[in-house]
């Protein structure tokens, strides 16, 4: 009995008193576990961060911001024309014959000045709904305004052809130039140079094109078979630039062949999902942004990247490419003049947020002949359409050369 008196309720002897203990431990164990759990959690996600935060500076580092662009066309401001529909986007692409840098020297002798060896005017749909690539061409007659050069001297305004604005003051002359042939608001820049153009291309693992005939073109480095051919980034460097050994030899041709080209590596990235994977899309970017300068608004990932993904629900069929209406300058067959009313129609359109409708002009890869980019403008029966069609293609096409 006095055993009995002297246990107190829920002591040791206590029955249950085992089961309580036990409990008591699992629960102790539980928040501990719980809480190393949180701090691995809180670890794993600062590490995370701080992985991101280093891949997010290293992409936006390889940018370089073109701030002397941005300064030029700030003096300029009141003259520019006025973003007409909200939304919308303009950009224009330029590709750099720059021979300075790692392995340009290759392509030519550095002389210290670098033109505009292609120029797209990028039209994107406020809607995001489709985006129409406008070739300019190098040889076309325009009025290039007084631009300031690189050593702070200012040219005189001139009547010349069109990649001397690159020559003599860089993209913002470029800009100008083309704002003034247009009427259009330039929103963004982007200039890439040879090394930047390959290494995109390497990324992705090269991009497919199709040849009617074998090429084998020494100047171009470019020696390819017949058929359906995947292009490494050098091989595509020369096939955007080739001039001799494909099509007629003429920059009408070889601008065909560039839109083409962007064309299938539009379709390699849309049908490859890269923009909505991060393992296929870091190289990609790592690459596009490592030769690039652009306006200060684009000049970081996250401006790279808000302009990818306005492009990555755009249906290939829906993105489109032509070249300006032009023909022979009447002056020199050797340059190229607008061909009105056509070329005002497409400005117009683009300008005004409209759709640009575009088809493969009758003999394309013939060569010959006078390629306005205009098939333009003409109706079901031959006569003025209130929606025009301008010779181009469209990035679903896949044309053989």
């Amino acid at each position: 009995m006095g055993d009995s008196a002297g246990a107190s309720p829920g002591g040791a002897g206590a029955p249950g008193s085992g089961a309580s203990a036990a409990g008591d431990g699992l629960r102790r164990r539980r928040r501990r576990r719980l809480r190393y759990a949180g701090v691995a959690v809180a670890v794993l996600g600062v590490t995370a961060a701080g992985v991101g935060w280093v891949v997010y500076a290293k992409l936006s580092g390889n940018i370089t911001a073109d701030e002397a662009a941005a300064a030029e066309l700030a003096r300029y401001e009141k003259e520019r024309p006025a973003s007409l529909v909200r939304g919308a986007r303009n950009v224009l692409v330029i590709g750099s014959d720059s021979r300075s840098g790692d392995d340009n020297g290759r392509y030519g002798r550095d002389t210290g000045t670098a033109r505009s060896d292609t120029t797209i005017l990028l039209h994107l749909a406020a809607g995001r709904n489709s985006a129409t690539a406008v070739s300019v061409p190098r040889d076309l007659m325009v009025d290039v305004p007084g631009c300031r050069r690189r050593d702070g001297s200012r040219t005189e305004p001139v009547f010349t052809q069109f990649n001397y604005a690159f020559e003599a003051g860089g993209s913002a002359c470029t800009i100008r130039t083309v704002e003034k042939l247009t009427g259009i608001r330039i929103d963004h820049h982007v200039v890439v140079d040879f090394q930047g153009f390959k290494r995109m291309v390497d990324a992705l693992d090269g991009v497919e094109v199709c040849l009617r005939k074998p090429v084998d073109d020494e100047d171009a480095r470019l020696r390819l078979p017949a058929g359906r051919v995947t292009l490494d980034g050098e091989q595509a460097l020369g096939y955007v630039r080739a001039r001799k050994s494909l099509g007629d030899g003429s920059d009408t041709d070889r601008m065909d062949r560039q839109q083409r080209f962007l064309g299938a590596l539009v379709d390699k990235v849309q049908s490859n999902h890269v923009l909505l994977n991060p393992v296929k899309l870091y190289p990609v970017l790592d690459a596009a942004t490592s030769s690039l300068t652009t306006d200060p608004g684009l000049a970081s990932l996250r401006g790279v990247y808000d302009l990818a993904r306005g492009l990555r629900g755009i249906p290939a069929e829906r993105v489109r490419f032509l070249t300006v209406p032009r023909k022979s300058y009447a002056r020199d067959v050797n340059r190229d003049q607008l061909v009105q009313p056509d070329a005002e129609k497409l400005f117009t359109r683009l300008r005004t947020d409209e759709p640009v409708a575009v088809a493969a002009p009758a003999g394309r890869g013939t060569g010959g002949g006078d390629e306005s980019g205009s098939a333009a403008a003409r109706g079901p029966g031959g006569g003025d359409s209130p929606e025009p069609t301008f010779s181009g293609n469209t990035a679903a096409e896949h044309v053989c050369e």
